[in-house]
């Protein structure tokens, strides 16, 4: 159910469609034009026919029910108007003729739940990247062709059963090729290319197919097998967390939950994500402040009780870390520029309340360079004992081609905890390519094998749950299910229907949203979970 706020601009999802997963992420600005590697002598512009739907369908090859209808649009007469199916994500295609070894910038306008927009067969790391906004807003990224690549196929697709989608003003921007841009070849059917599979290579592929094949993550990359997994790379330097741990979320905010001081916070809790950092008008760059409505009704809470309490918590043994994003959190890094004006920042804010790191929650888009870039930048000044913690939502970990997967598998050196949010998605395909219905311990520990079949370590793995039935949508379990589920992935015990293809006995741990609910609920959660995790081997 809905939650009122005091700072609506600051709250987790608390209710999502019941088909997709929550998640996590920025709508990424500036346009620009792409600066070429090749073809310096080709002219630049849109290479995209009929990028505005002013003229219907023209150019574009589309599944499912799509047709360019005249409101709402973004600018013109037309826009697309897209509702995806339960077979099918409503997605329309454009080939266009492309440059070797040249770069690109991709951009277009969207508005719905849950819109994807991106490119297949550059020949390199194809780009997507999607949004789940109400209004308009603009998703931008960009690659590089590889050495033989002469064409691109551009998409923009929705999810399965969500509501309908609109875009518009889609751009492809760079030098053209040489042969004439054409629309895609119209699918046989839905179900083999209206969204790309988790069989097809990460190249290949922007989002994952409900139909995935169990071998797809095997065969689609060089990504490590379970078993060697768990001894690829070496950990971050955190040796004061214990080998597993518990996260929280703390609220800077009253959203009908227990409000809490940070002293308050439950002692279980090893890693405490202070939620949430602010966007500022430098893009990229990020600040902190207490809520004013929440210290009122803590009655009175300083800058100097905060920065103490955080203190209190290192003498305890305990990691606190800012969190950035949350369901609302305009942060946006999408540019070397904006990388160093987030390092900067974020490098300020630990210095100023003592925060041991940085917890990613992106829910509106990520670009997996540039905030690679900002993190790995902001881990070499903090030093060896940096946290980086991740939450993002579902659906932003279901594939290695997904922009927040290649996030986490891009920081793999310095990142801590992936605590992927799994609730508010509905069922959803595991590693062996089955649907498990969310709330149940066969959809956590499926999808959690996915992480790890991915290429991140066990280590880098928690389980995200909310904390309570008020704190979510869907998707609460309750603390034997997550008990359940750790005992199931470290050591093959306690399984539900899905038994994970090998034990993972450095699994790190279990997150939820948020400490508050937590405490609404009565500490079950770090109570009881809490306790099981500190006590495994």
């Amino acid at each position: 159910m809905a939650r009122t706020l005091q700072q609506p601009s600051h709250r987790r999802r608390n209710k999502m469609p019941a088909v997709l997963a929550t998640a996590t992420a920025i709508a990424l600005a500036g346009t620009g034009l792409a600066l070429t590697a090749g073809g310096a002598n080709a002219a630049v512009g849109n290479l995209v026919n009929n990028g505005g739907f002013d003229s219907g369908l023209a150019g574009w090859s589309c599944v499912g029910s799509t047709a360019a209808v005249s409101t709402p649009v973004h600018s013109g007469t037309g826009a697309l108007a897209a509702t995806p199916g339960a077979g099918d994500t409503a997605e329309c295609t454009q080939t266009v003729s492309v440059l070797p070894n040249t770069s690109y910038t991709l951009n277009g306008w969207v508005q719905g739940q849950y819109v994807y927009l991106g490119a297949r067969g550059t020949g390199g790391t194809d780009p997507s990247t999607w949004s789940a906004q109400s209004a308009w807003n603009q998703l931008n990224t960009s690659f590089t062709t590889g050495a033989n690549t002469t064409s691109v196929t551009l998409y923009v697709h929705g999810w399965y059963g969500q509501p309908t989608y609109y875009a518009d003003d889609i751009q492809l921007i760079g030098p053209g090729g040489t042969a004439s841009p054409t629309p895609s070849a119209t699918p046989a059917s839905p179900s083999a290319s209206a969204s790309p599979s988790r069989s097809a290579s990460p190249s290949a592929s922007a989002s994952p197919s409900r139909s995935a094949s169990p071998s797809a993550s095997a065969s689609a990359s060089s990504s490590p097998s379970p078993s060697a997994s768990s001894s690829t790379g070496n950990p971050p330097s955190n040796s004061t967390l214990p080998k597993h741990v518990l996260t929280g979320y703390w609220q800077n905010f009253d959203n009908g939950s227990t409000v809490q001081k940070l002293r308050d916070v439950q002692s279980a809790y090893d890693i405490i994500a202070v939620s949430f950092a602010d966007a500022t008008t430098t893009q990229g760059a990020i600040s902190f402040t207490l809520d004013p409505a929440l210290a009122t009704k803590l009655g009175g809470y300083t800058d100097a009780d905060f920065k103490a309490d955080i203190a209190a918590k290192h003498a305890a043994g305990k990691k606190v870390v800012l969190s950035i994003g949350g369901q609302n959190g305009a942060i946006s890094v999408g540019s070397s520029a904006a990388a160093t004006a987030f390092s900067d920042s974020a490098y300020k804010l630990i210095q100023q309340y003592g925060f041991d790191g940085i917890d990613v929650d992106l829910e509106n888009g990520v670009n997996s360079t540039y905030m690679a870039q900002a993190l790995h930048t902001l881990a070499a000044k903090v030093g060896p004992n940096f946290i980086l913690t991740m939450a993002p939502e579902t659906i932003g970990m279901y594939s290695t081609a997904g922009a927040y997967f290649q996030l986490a598998l891009a920081t793999k050196d310095i990142l801590t905890v992936v605590n992927t949010q799994f609730y508010n998605s509905g069922g959803m395909n595991g590693c062996d390519g089955k649907v498990y219905t969310q709330g149940t311990i066969d959809f956590i520990t499926a999808q959690v094998c996915t992480h790890i079949q991915g290429g991140l370590r066990p280590d880098q793995v928690g389980i995200g749950v909310p904390a309570s039935t008020k704190a979510a949508g869907g998707g609460y379990v309750n603390s034997t299910v997550v008990n359940n589920a750790l005992d199931c992935l470290a050591t093959g015990n306690h399984c539900g229907s899905f038994v994970p293809p090998a034990k993972w006995p450095t699994i790190r741990g279990a997150m939820t949203w948020s400490t508050n609910w937590d405490a609404n609920n009565g500490n079950d959660f770090s109570n009881n979970v809490g306790a099981f995790a500190h006590n495994m081997q």
